[in-house]
């Protein structure tokens, strides 16, 4: 992995590339590395410290949960967007949850988004949900939205988006219908947020999740871990997932080759479903032998 600038000691890249993996099982890519020093300003700041080599230092020094979480959630990649990949969000609403609906004779339909960021993927589904709500009518539609990062969660709960966030993605439709201004920003209203629950969780040691969802996203998040920890995550979206769930990953992950749970959907095109029941026999055999 290439170091950040030079005037960043190595020993310090490590420590802190080494506590974003401990805390978060990411891998700090070589882009990201790059960017390391600018993400840290804030917290140089808000800690009164000068460099990163001063902060690196304090880390190993002493025991500040806050000084921890702070460094953790500065070196996050929170990137998101709203309905993004749109035709993801064509597939979900024109085919998959029109399958899952026939299904579901309950009338429960359970959503889990898994690394949901600032939370514009959950917020995109609730929109889908209230523009349709004759269809949805008498249905209870749970949405679980976690991640890591507490400060992410914490501007997802708070429902405002600078007008930046909202220019990238949302349909001025949406916008207008389903937003309140906020000062400079832009706050989803009441109905949008009281559609989701958002939690701070940890995909490695998950406390959250209940049950089985229908639909899972876990979309541009497995590209940061490796591979055994890729694994560990296949294996957390299988045990609560169901025979008929699907799940979604992020244009470039995929789970040929690195889980034995989930294989290519016969039906949705870019989307996974369980194995048959045989084939997690015979897996289980496998890992027990």
């Amino acid at each position: 992995m290439a170091l950040p600038p030079s005037r960043m000691g190595s020993g310090a890249a490590r420590i802190l590339t080494g506590l974003l993996e401990a805390r978060t099982g990411q891998v700090l890519s070589e882009g990201r590395a790059w960017r390391m020093e600018t993400a840290l300003k804030p917290v140089l700041r808000d800690h009164g410290l000068q460099d990163i080599d001063e902060l690196a230092g304090k880390l190993l020094r002493s025991r500040n949960p806050r000084l921890d979480e702070d460094v953790v959630n500065a070196l996050l990649n929170n990137e998101s967007s709203f309905f993004r990949d749109l035709q993801i969000f064509d597939l979900i609403h024109r085919q998959i949850l029109p399958r899952i609906q026939e299904a579901r004779g309950d009338r429960v339909l359970r959503i889990w988004s898994a690394g949901c960021s600032t939370g514009q993927e959950a917020y995109s589904l609730a929109i889908r949900f209230c523009n349709e709500a004759a269809r949805w009518a008498g249905w209870r539609i749970e949405i679980l939205a976690t991640d890591i990062s507490s400060a992410a969660i914490d501007q997802a709960r708070s429902g405002i988006f600078s007008q930046m966030d909202v220019q990238r993605g949302l349909p001025i439709g949406d916008l207008i219908k389903w937003f309140e201004p906020a000062g400079d920003d832009w706050r989803a209203n009441p109905e949008l947020r009281r559609m989701i629950d958002f939690r701070q969780d940890n995909l490695f040691a998950a406390r959250v999740p209940t049950g089985a969802y229908d639909l899972l996203l876990c979309r541009n998040v497995l590209l940061y871990f490796s591979p055994e920890r890729r694994q560990s995550v296949f294996d957390l979206l299988a045990r609560h997932s169901h025979d008929r769930s699907v799940l979604l990953l992020g244009a470039g992950e995929t789970v040929i080759g690195q889980s034995e749970e989930f294989v290519p959907h016969p039906e949705f095109r870019g989307s996974y479903a369980r194995r048959t029941q045989p084939a997690d026999a015979g897996s289980s055999a496998r890992r027990a032998g």
